[in-house]
């Protein structure tokens, strides 16, 4: 079974920026399927669409035309618009979107309808080790338990597809990688269809099986990770991390980089690494037995 999504939408740019610095207006156009039990990646710049078009299959912003089908049912055509409410889908905000006045536990339990789930969240409060920090304000905890009670949220209601708007941008890499296995996990475990908006490729490389780049309002590419990234990634991918500083040593430069807690000391070619600046956030690849430096952040 297959979920057909076929929409368009005109945007509108809020503020001039790098991204689109003369507010034009460009329409999304989308025309894909994508499988049950795909991860799906949505990867390209800021402001391409990407968030729009998971709203667009949300229920949460209309399209101006489109057709969204999912499985059997018709979620979206030009005369009907299925409800957020009903169409099974978990969202989890890049904000969080947590409700400050609830504690953990109502702020998880806020949109079950069917208290015969609540067996299922406690499986899943579980699985996100909250259990200590049910009764607690949202404004008490911690910004990885926040990001596991919205995790916990958005899969209370047993959803069909679950949504994530880059929920791991803001967290370090220790909790970024603890929270990335939980996802892939239960993305096996719970049979989901999956779509993350991510500007991290080791992210996408390590959960994701598909790609769809997105490139003003359009899909350029589609397709397996080896088909999007082969190209820039023909090696075996080892670490990533961000460069710490850079040394000039006559014809190579060092390059420290920090992956987790250890820092990886690179030497490459002086030309070649003035491409690359202090703070980059970068991919080392192990290629013939030669480092090879790529940027990871858009």
């Amino acid at each position: 079974m297959d979920i057909i999504f076929e929409c368009t939408k005109t945007l509108h740019p809020p503020t001039a920026g790098k991204h689109n610095p003369s507010h034009t207006p460009f329409r999304l156009e989308v025309s894909q399927t994508l499988h049950f039990g795909d991860f799906l990646a949505l990867f390209g710049k800021s402001g391409a669409g990407k968030t729009t078009l998971l709203r667009i299959l949300a229920g949460l912003t209309q399209p101006d035309s489109g057709y969204i089908k999912v499985g059997d049912e018709v979620w979206q055509d030009g005369r009907f618009s299925l409800p957020p409410q009903k169409r099974r889908i978990g969202f989890m905000f890049q904000d969080y979107a947590l409700f400050p006045h609830l504690n953990v536990e109502q702020n998880i339990t806020f949109a079950l309808e069917d208290k015969k789930n609540l067996a299922f969240v406690h499986w899943l409060i579980e699985i996100m080790e909250i259990t200590p920090i049910l009764k607690h304000h949202t404004s008490q905890i911690s910004g990885g338990q926040a990001q596991r009670v919205a995790l916990a949220r958005a899969l209370a209601r047993k959803p069909k597809i679950l949504l994530l708007d880059e929920p791991l941008s803001a967290l370090d890499s220790a909790m970024r990688l603890s929270l990335q296995n939980t996802i892939a996990t239960l993305h096996q475990q719970l049979g989901l269809s999956t779509i993350l908006i991510s500007h991290e490729i080791t992210e996408i490389m390590r959960l994701c099986s598909k790609v769809w780049y997105i490139e003003e309002g359009r899909v350029s590419k589609s397709g397996s990770i080896d088909e999007i990234f082969g190209s820039r990634l023909s090696g075996k991918v080892q670490l990533s991390g961000e460069i710490l500083r850079k040394v000039p040593q006559g014809v190579v430069e060092i390059i420290d980089v920090v992956c987790g807690s250890q820092v990886v000391r690179v030497l490459y070619p002086a030309r070649e690494a003035q491409e690359f600046a202090v703070g980059d956030k970068v991919l080392i690849v192990s290629k013939a037995f030669n480092p090879l430096l790529f940027k990871i952040s858009l």
